[in-house]
């Protein structure tokens, strides 16, 4: 039986090329969609001939499917940094705070990501199963413990952690929109203690 053979490293100048290609791929996902991104797009902002884009990926489906995969590890570091031995309304106004923190610093990732679960998630399914949902699950448990316990005030988890979401990413996801409705106004410093207070009061055990 023969040994398998060792995986090439990859050199400097491939590195810095596949990395060109995602900058730019981002950049046209974030703006396009997957289905109105092409290959040429991405081409043309990386700098990169087209045959060189497919020297690096093997299409427009693996240049995405590399994108979320890495996009899946950092949107979900927060989450798993959540501890269950915190004190639980610290460790849950930290999520917030991270989560808005995130939409102001990777919006083109948040709308990457956006994007695909608003056409059904046809790539991310499957890491979807079997990344997010353990996850979330073991989430859920945390907060429904401390519920029960009497250190956070009764709320759903599952719902929770939909309204953070849906309440932090709003901010990357719907960037134009924020930034015509608030104008010259900064929008983060007022989120940050509007999304504070919100959930604060939400979570406060009551006497």
């Amino acid at each position: 039986m023969n040994d398998p053979q060792p995986v090439k490293k990859r050199s400097r100048i491939q590195m810095r090329n596949r990395k060109r290609i995602l900058d730019a791929a981002l950049e046209v996902f974030s703006q396009h969609g997957y289905r109105g991104a092409t290959l040429d797009q991405i081409a043309a902002a990386s700098g990169l001939s087209k045959p060189n884009l497919l020297y690096y990926f093997d299409g427009k489906a693996d240049i995405h499917v590399t994108l979320l995969n890495q996009l899946m590890d950092i949107w979900l570091a927060p989450l798993h940094e959540i501890d269950p031995d915190g004190d639980p309304l610290d460790e849950l106004l930290h999520y917030v705070h991270r989560k808005l923190e995130m939409s102001r610093e990777l919006p083109r990732e948040s709308r990457l990501f956006a994007n695909e679960i608003l056409q059904g998630a046809p790539r991310m399914t499957p890491h979807l199963d079997t990344v997010l949902r353990p996850l979330v699950s073991r989430t859920v448990a945390v907060i429904e413990g401390w519920v029960s316990t009497g250190r956070l005030a009764p709320v759903d988890p599952h719902h929770l952690l939909f309204s953070i979401w849906a309440t932090t990413q709003h901010y990357a996801d719907f960037e134009a929109q924020v930034r015509v409705l608030m104008g010259d106004t900064p929008v983060y410093p007022g989120a940050a203690e509007f999304l504070d207070n919100l959930y604060r009061r939400l979570l406060q055990p009551r006497d």
